[in-house]
């Protein structure tokens, strides 16, 4: 297990340490690091073998046994959207990533949610025997989500001018962020500026902010990665 530790800024004390334990292509587990990124807070990175798990990763996740867990100060804490919402809540510092309104919150927690749906129906596509349906559930689903982002911010995409990034503004990112690499291998157009401009855009510009870019995976390498998993998965559908 290689370790790799990452210094947004100063020194970490071990009273305040923080260690995140991920697998590099895991959305899940981007959306962790995109957040402790964003708000500037140092944290050490361990990258897991997913297929020889280690055991620290087994005795701070025994239940589900998966990826992402942030360990602060010795305490582990499980499940993506609960780790986002542990840090904004722990570190006041820096951009917010839920609304400090109630309603507003409300509002982000729900489209959180749709947008793990939208993601869920994305990854579906990948090992779908009938990949026609997956993307027409895909596409709906996506549309959905552009209409109700035009009334989310009817002033046309997010403002995030200033590196003013939100949750919805992460989850988005994670689930749509690679898919120039996954058009690549599938040759399926996950994102049209003409079907779904907002939501194009929005991605797009989110791209264009250094920390976010820089915490995207290389395109090289998740082609590679993808090629391999659409191979395996196409000899085992042919068993």
């Amino acid at each position: 297990m290689s370790t790799q530790k990452e210094y947004q800024s100063g020194k970490m004390g071990e009273e305040n340490k923080v260690i995140l334990y991920g697998m590099w292509l895991s959305p899940y587990v981007k959306r962790v690091e995109l957040a402790l990124k964003v708000k500037g807070i140092p944290f050490e990175y361990v990258e897991e073998d997913l297929s020889n798990k280690s055991p620290l990763l087994l005795k701070y996740n025994p239940i589900h046994k998966k990826v992402p867990v942030l360990v602060h100060n010795g305490k582990p804490v499980n499940d993506s959207l609960v780790i986002l919402e542990y840090i904004d809540e722990t570190w006041k510092n820096g951009p917010r990533l839920f609304p400090e309104d109630p309603y507003e919150r409300s509002k982000v927690r729900f489209w959180a949610a749709y947008i793990q749906q939208v993601m869920e129906c994305m990854l579906k596509i990948f090992k779908a025997e009938d990949q026609e349906k997956a993307c027409e559930e895909f596409y709906q689903k996506l549309g959905v989500l552009e209409d109700g982002m035009k009334k989310m911010f009817p002033g046309g995409s997010p403002k995030i001018e200033g590196g003013n990034v939100g949750l919805l503004d992460i989850l988005i990112l994670v689930a749509l962020g690679a898919c120039k690499a996954q058009e690549e291998v599938f040759g399926v157009k996950f994102l049209d500026p003409e079907k779904t401009p907002l939501i194009y855009s929005w991605v797009n510009n989110l791209l264009e902010l250094p920390v976010l870019k820089e915490t995207v995976p290389p395109h090289d390498k998740v082609v590679s990665f993808l090629r391999a998993f659409k191979e395996r998965s196409t000899d085992a559908q042919a068993q």
